[in-house]
């Protein structure tokens, strides 16, 4: 099985959404069930074997630093943005330091929790670094919890994905959870832009697939999102059996 020793981890968004909690808190930084979302990012990674993290920031980025200040694993590299780089160009700014090699890319302001196994470990037995320049980690859109949107893939049955056509509904949605290789970024645009851009290049090469994640998902977008999770955490996911 390939090991994935470096990450990517997306925390210079905005969370506007999340007003007023993210007036004076980064997105990344809101807490579920007592555990910051980045911690909870960043305990999966950990868990993964996951040696060094790359965390961009940019919208009170000073607040997401001090708060990792103290973490030992993942060893955590900061991408100061001063211009928000979105998710491509913030990846696409740091691949020296995430290596030649496949790395996880995670969105710091979603929670996952593990099926019967590990979903970052899943991701890892079914990459195809041959036939793969990404791979998606998607969940179905109708198990999402907080999730009103219309899906966003349609996948096939050796797992290639496709976009949603316009005016219908798709089964899958895209987590926020991925491996990518570092080659996807060749000629890549310069500045900001968004990985949709790269990944609708994959797809016409049919080189972008996905796998259907086997447990719960959050969309933690919007003050209901947020309370939906942390009433399921009570709930199902008692203090003694958390991580940390």
């Amino acid at each position: 099985m390939t090991a994935i020793k470096t990450a990517m981890v997306l925390a210079a968004g905005l969370g506007t959404r999340l007003k007023p909690i993210t007036d004076t808190t980064p997105k990344p930084l809101v807490p579920v069930a007592g555990r910051t979302l980045l911690d909870w990012a960043l305990d999966r990674l950990e868990d993964a074997g996951v040696e060094k993290a790359v965390v961009n920031l940019h919208y009170l980025g000073e607040k997401i630093e001090k708060h990792l200040k103290d973490r030992g694993r993942p060893k955590i590299v900061f991408s100061r943005e001063a211009e928000r780089l979105e998710t491509g160009g913030g990846i696409a700014k740091v691949l020296p330091e995430l290596g030649p090699d496949a790395f996880f890319s995670v969105n710091a302001d979603v929670m996952w929790l593990n099926g019967p196994g590990d979903a970052l470990d899943r991701l890892i037995r079914h990459w195809n670094g041959e036939t793969m320049d990404g791979l998606l980690l998607l969940q179905e859109s109708v198990f999402a919890f907080g999730y009103e949107g219309q899906g966003d893939f349609l996948m096939d049955a050796t797992g290639r994905i496709k976009r949603r056509p316009e005016r219908e509904l798709a089964p899958y949605l895209f987590t926020g959870v991925q491996i990518l290789h570092p080659r996807l970024f060749k000629g890549a645009p310069s500045g900001p832009f968004s990985l949709n851009v790269l990944y609708d290049r994959a797809i016409e090469a049919g080189r972008l697939y996905g796998i259907v994640h086997d447990g719960e998902w959050f969309h933690v977008g919007t003050a209901d999102g947020l309370a939906e999770a942390e009433d399921y955490m009570r709930v199902r996911y008692p203090v003694s059996k958390r991580r940390r």
